[in-house]
């Protein structure tokens, strides 16, 4: 390593680290300003809050590292070019290429910071942000999913037209008993509630339908019925929160286990993915940054700047899209891939086509 590159990766580091705390400063302010009045309510320890908001700088920290780091490309390259200090490497012989040396050793370090986050100390860091804003906060929670199946155990399918997670209550209820391919029970209620308590269902105007397999059927009807069924409201309604404090492991076999009864896995597999994705995203931003930047331009740093402002927010933005994307899109029966892949490739799709980007203004870039 040269005194080049020490000098580099030293201004690279150090700018990160600023714009890294600004970040988290604004986002800290912003968070308290919005929130103090029911803090205040709720007598929220010092200690607590501290820790509190220590936990979201990570949580922030961990999602915009990638735009972060570009940011901070932008910003001090722009300045070394403006110095003279590119043109001045360039005209001592050195290969434009060599100049990419010490970014992707900082920025590899720093991404591999970013896959410890993201995989381990984020998902810990929001089981206690969580557990805060449930005590102190009092965030609300809604389910906006409708028209809701699930196979809670073998032959059992239920269906719920909408819950109400807060409340633990589904409305519409459906249940139905299968043995093999013959329907043995179907039971049809207004709303079902579960009651913790004693770890069983409500069901209210329940409407229940016997057929014995000796033929015919038998039926019932009761204003109220308290029944053990073998399922949760979890099973129905999960929360996006609650998902973010799985570490990776713990999420994996969590997609395994809802895959099992039937649900939707498309969120969770996107989340899942994109954690590294999310990771690499500070390898491409570092190409597209150093191709952007060291060049050096009439107007100063402002079209760097804008350039960096709006290539972040397009990458975000194209992220967002192909993740609803990949997750309300029917997969065709004859299509190659399945489910499961089409999330992989929609989780590093942004990152493959900002990749080409960034190869593409490399190619462009005086040398």
């Amino acid at each position: 390593m040269t005194r080049m590159d020490r000098y580099i990766m030293g201004k690279f580091l150090g700018t990160f680290g600023f714009m890294l705390g600004a970040f988290c400063l604004v986002v800290v302010v912003f968070d308290l300003m919005e929130h103090i009045g029911r803090l205040m309510d709720h007598n929220a320890p010092l200690a607590d809050t501290a820790l509190y908001y220590l936990n979201v700088c990570f949580h922030f920290a961990s999602l915009l590292s990638g735009f972060i780091v570009f940011l901070t490309i932008i910003w001090f390259t722009s300045r070394m070019a403006q110095n003279s200090e590119i043109i001045a490497m360039l005209a001592g012989g050195m290969p434009f290429k060599r100049l990419f040396r010490p970014y992707f050793l900082a920025s590899g370090g720093l991404m591999l910071v970013a896959l410890a986050l993201s995989h381990e100390v984020v998902p810990r860091a929001n089981e206690q942000k969580l557990a805060f804003e449930e005590s102190f906060v009092n965030t609300s929670v809604h389910v906006k999913d409708r028209n809701l199946y699930r196979e809670v155990a073998p032959g059992t399918i239920v269906y719920f037209r909408s819950v109400n997670y807060g409340r633990g209550t589904g409305y519409k209820l459906q249940m139905e008993q299968w043995e093999g391919q013959e329907l043995r029970q179907r039971i049809l209620a207004a709303k079902a509630t579960f009651l913790p308590k004693d770890s069983t269902w409500r069901l209210v105007n329940a409407s229940i339908r016997d057929f014995p397999p000796s033929g015919g059927q038998k039926h019932r009807f009761t204003s109220r019925l308290d029944t053990a069924l073998a399922m949760r409201v979890d099973d129905f309604a999960e929360r996006n929160e609650v998902v973010a404090t799985m570490p990776t492991a713990l999420l994996r076999k969590h997609v395994e286990e809802v895959g099992q009864r039937g649900a939707d896995t498309a969120n969770l597999e996107l989340t899942l993915f994109g954690r590294t994705a999310n990771a690499a995203a500070i390898l491409v931003m570092t190409l597209i940054g150093v191709s952007i930047a060291a060049r050096r331009m009439r107007g100063g740093m402002g079209f760097h700047l804008f350039a960096a402002v709006l290539i972040g927010f397009t990458y975000v933005f194209s992220s967002k899209v192909i993740a609803v994307w990949a997750a309300s899109a029917a997969v065709p029966l004859w299509f190659p891939l399945e489910a499961s892949a089409i999330r992989w490739v929609a989780a590093w799709l942004p990152n493959l086509l900002f990749a080409l980007l960034g190869g593409w203004l490399y190619w462009r870039a005086p040398k």
